[in-house]
């Protein structure tokens, strides 16, 4: 229980550091968790970060994010754009990714993510 509290603190404390390294940590080391709570933390923390680097680890990254094989971080992370003040960012990213991204299976994600945000603005 304490482990996990923890885990949470620092990765909350990251989630409020303007430091561009703070992304690069929540990427390396959260979204890459083997424990899915750990990764639906992370990928919610970088959403709120609202920057175009920390936006395009959870929407344009295979395995993260939107495209995490858990319905859970995957939903938390959609949850969590569609909550977004200021989806402008967030929106260009997901443009992008589905015109350019080379996984089909991603462009997809990224595309309903796009509708699922244009009907909530």
């Amino acid at each position: 229980m304490k482990d996990r509290r923890n885990v949470k603190n620092i990765i909350e404390a990251l989630s409020r550091h303007q430091d561009p390294d703070s992304i690069r940590v929540l990427n390396e080391v959260g979204t890459n968790s083997a424990i899915d709570e750990v990764r639906e933390m992370t990928s919610r923390a970088l959403v709120k970060k609202n920057v175009h680097d920390a936006l395009e680890v959870v929407i344009s990254n295979k395995g993260k994010g939107i495209n995490d094989l858990s319905t859970l971080v995957a939903m938390s992370t959609i949850n969590e754009l569609l909550a977004l003040e200021d989806k402008s960012e967030a929106i260009k990213i997901l443009e992008d990714t589905v015109e350019n991204h080379t996984e089909e299976e991603v462009r997809d994600n990224a595309r309903s993510v796009k509708a699922l945000m244009a009907l909530s603005c």
